[in-house]
């Protein structure tokens, strides 16, 4: 028999929309988010709008401030600092992992992602680039047969993809970047973790020197400035879905 898959509520699909726009950059570090506004952007009342404000509180994405309301998330260098040091954890114990359970599977798979993001780059797609980007981290933690590890890095994905975001305006941080994850393939590809693991830790530093010690909120330090697309329309009615995936 076939298990009946239960319609996704209202609140997880503004949820799943307004992720992603505070990870694309739709919204400025720092920016207020008001209830009202949101639910008259995505034609619904404001409750699963507070639901969804509730569920990016937890992850990271939203600060509430009591009597002032809800804010999209900014670090200070500090905070960038503890949000790397927790990717070095995470992450090359999820590429040790990777590598001695399947290591021509994600080399395979992480020389395949890096091609897409070439063609990306070529056509100047940048969105769909930082997309990729998340992407090549996620494949590890997919690939690492460990789900606590990969569940602790998801929770806090989207905080990570939206740094991601955030950098990329920075000069010639996506070039290094993309030379970084063609390299890092290579290595696996050579059956050379040591110097994955070296090109990793080299990649995930670079958002944490380019903060000088003392930036207390990066997102105005930076004169961020918010993207803007076009008027959203109303959401539709709820349908099928299984659990949303975060963007790493």
């Amino acid at each position: 028999m076939t298990p009946i898959k239960r319609p996704s509520s209202l609140a997880d699909v503004v949820l799943d929309h307004l992720r992603y726009d505070i990870v694309s950059g739709q919204f400025r570090l720092g920016e207020l988010l008001s209830e009202r506004v949101l639910a008259e952007r995505f034609g619904v009342s404001k409750s699963p709008v507070r639901e969804a404000l509730a569920q990016l509180r937890l992850e990271g994405l939203v600060r509430i401030v009591p009597q002032r309301g809800a804010f999209v998330f900014t670090l200070s260098s500090a905070g960038v600092r503890q949000l790397c040091e927790f990717r070095r954890t995470l992450e090359s114990t999820s590429f040790c992992l990777a590598f001695a359970r399947d290591p021509v599977l994600l080399a395979s798979t992480l020389r395949d992602c890096v091609a897409e993001m070439e063609q990306a780059r070529a056509a100047g797609e940048e969105r769909r680039y930082l997309d990729l980007d998340s992407a090549y981290h996620k494949a590890i933690f997919d690939l690492c047969g460990n789900s606590y590890i990969a569940e602790a890095y998801a929770l806090n994905a989207g905080k990570i993809a939206a740094l991601r975001t955030h950098l990329s305006a920075k000069p010639c941080h996506t070039d290094k970047s993309f030379a970084e994850h063609g390299q890092m393939a290579a290595a696996v590809a050579a059956g050379d973790l040591a110097a994955a693991l070296a090109i990793l830790d080299l990649h995930i530093g670079r958002s944490e020197t380019t903060y000088e010690a003392g930036v207390a909120d990066i997102g105005r330090a930076d004169g961020v400035r918010p993207v803007r697309a076009g008027p959203v329309a109303a959401l539709p009615k709820p349908a099928r879905r299984r659990r949303p995936e975060s963007v790493i």
